[in-house]
């Protein structure tokens, strides 16, 4: 284990592990520091900006750093919005995507300032035109089109094709674009796409950063020379076992000749790329126990605090962080949830760990601690953030005071209906 585990430390991570608990998410500012610049290098021959997508991870430290590195935002909901500002970053250089606005959240949007307000549907923007003469305050929207492009991901992360809920149908983009350009409250900035999430193939990109090339083209003969920027969405895959990754620079080739051609600047909303494997999740062993002819190892982190496995079928490498060779066996990894369908791992290969080792599952940085859960009444897990050989907790674990909080047995209020 001398080479490290994904470049962490497993002497600083069993550390972190004993003093905060486990489990416990942990991550690494210089990793994510280092994803970013791949990217920003690969980008340099365009007028570009790194939105990080907040949704895969809201960590108000994760944040401050990619702020600091020069990242925008991309955000989905008031919440994430409220968090990027407390992270430090430029309202002017926020996204804020999503089919579901509500009014309250286009009020605080507008209010805000946000650079791009996308648009998903004709209804949508009528809701948007009445927000800005609420808040009596202009509008800066981009509108996201739906391109229909396939992609080879899980079919609940697919997001661009015709069937997707997501973006203005490709037929319905220049009436859209119309209608914005004749409110006064409104500016159209830009179009945008998001194709979907763990993205292998850099094609697609390339298929519809052509779409939108072609509807950029559509926009001026109509009159509407308005654009600065084409958002090419969709979150770059990485290699959690044996996938085939892109390359930041393959994904650049993909996209910046046609957004070039069209004389804008260019938008990306990486997430996972960033983060994923900038972070692990520690757990202890519990248990061990045989039955129906299977090996399990019981350990305190389950489904309540990383669902990727149960949800996705996704495959997180486990690693123990005791030295040494020992003999290693096929087990399935579980969690103390009370479904059949909490488990980190199932067959796979791991040295004979025993009760109060330490694990840590890694790739764990993106949709990770944000898609936990209190389920079974169980305080959501800390999260660490290590700096070369230091590390602060970013985020207390949750007691079980705080599972309570807001709850009363006695009624205070009763309402007439």
């Amino acid at each position: 284990m001398g080479a490290g585990v994904l470049g962490f430390d497993p002497a600083l991570l069993r550390a972190i592990g004993e003093r905060v608990g486990t489990p416990a998410y942990v991550y690494s500012a210089n990793l994510i520091r280092a994803q970013y610049h791949a990217l920003d290098d690969a980008l340099k021959d365009i007028r570009h900006r790194i939105c990080y997508s907040v949704k895969a991870n809201g960590n108000i430290g994760v944040l401050r750093v990619l702020k600091q590195l020069g990242a925008g935002a991309d955000i989905v909901s008031v919440g994430e919005l409220r968090r990027a500002l407390l992270g430090g970053f430029d309202p002017d250089a926020v996204v804020f995507s999503g089919v579901g606005k509500t009014p309250v959240e286009l009020d605080e949007a507008i209010r805000a300032g946000v650079g791009f307000l996308n648009i998903e549907s004709a209804a949508e923007l009528e809701a948007v035109i009445a927000a800005a003469k609420r808040v009596g305050k202009p509008a800066r929207v981009g509108i996201r089109v739906n391109p229909d492009v396939a992609t080879e991901t899980h079919p609940y992360t697919k997001t661009g094709e015709k069937t997707a809920k997501f973006g203005v149908p490709y037929d319905e983009v220049v009436a859209v674009a119309k209608r914005i350009s004749a409110e006064p409250l409104l500016k159209l900035r830009g179009l945008a796409m998001h194709i979907g999430s763990q993205i292998t193939e850099v094609e697609p990109y390339h298929r519809g950063t052509v779409k939108l090339v072609e509807l950029v083209a559509g926009l001026k003969a109509s009159g509407i020379d308005s654009l600065e920027a084409l958002d090419v969405g969709g979150g770059l895959g990485v290699r959690y076992h044996n996938e085939k990754a892109p390359t930041p620079k393959q994904f650049a080739a993909a996209v910046i000749p046609p957004v070039k051609a069209a004389g804008l600047g260019l938008l990306c909303e990486p997430g996972r790329y960033l983060v994923a494997n900038a972070g692990v999740l520690l757990t202890k062993v519990l248990y061990r126990k045989h039955s129906g002819g299977k090996e399990y190892v019981i350990v305190d982190a389950g489904m309540t605090d990383f669902v990727r496995p149960s949800h996705y079928n996704a495959h997180h490498e486990i690693v123990p962080l005791r030295d040494g060779k020992r003999e290693e066996q096929l087990v399935n990894v579980v969690g103390p949830i009370c479904e059949s369908g909490d488990f980190l791992a199932l067959d796979r290969r791991l040295p004979m760990v025993e009760p109060g080792e330490l694990l840590a599952v890694l790739g764990t940085g993106a949709y990770g601690f944000v898609m936990s859960s209190t389920y079974n009444q169980r305080p959501r897990p800390p999260e660490v953030l290590v700096e070369g050989d230091r590390y602060y907790v970013a985020r207390q674990r949750e007691s079980l005071e705080d599972l309570l909080r807001g709850e009363t047995a006695e009624p205070t209020t009763w309402y007439q209906a």
